[in-house]
């Protein structure tokens, strides 16, 4: 595995963690059809986070391809969860932001 894409492979492993306590909070929130975007987004950014931890650690020919995706979707992720005033939603949009940005940074 790369060593400059360290900060990446954990800043993945924590989205993917905080995307899926979002998805778990929308689906109890009172308003669910509300949260839908929310709900569909954490799931494309936990699955995208996870696929890119794998690229990341088996040394994928494409992993800056899939780090560059995997950044774009954390950001649309980012936004849905800043709409929304659930703490689990702001922690997810932090995990997001985070992810994004270390994403970018291992494929600069």
């Amino acid at each position: 595995m790369n060593v400059n894409y360290e900060e990446c492979l954990q800043a993945c492993l924590e989205c993917l963690e905080a995307c899926n306590r979002c998805y778990d909070a929308c689906l109890g929130e009172e308003n669910v059809k509300m949260m839908a975007d929310c709900i569909r987004l954490d799931r494309e950014c936990a699955d995208i986070c996870a696929y890119t931890a794998q690229a990341i650690t088996r040394n994928s020919p494409f992993v800056k391809e899939i780090m560059e995706l995997c950044a774009k979707i954390c950001e649309t992720c980012e936004e849905e969860c800043d709409k929304h005033d659930h703490e689990h939603c702001k922690q997810c949009a932090e995990a997001c932001r985070k992810c994004a940005e270390a994403c970018k940074k291992a494929v600069a």
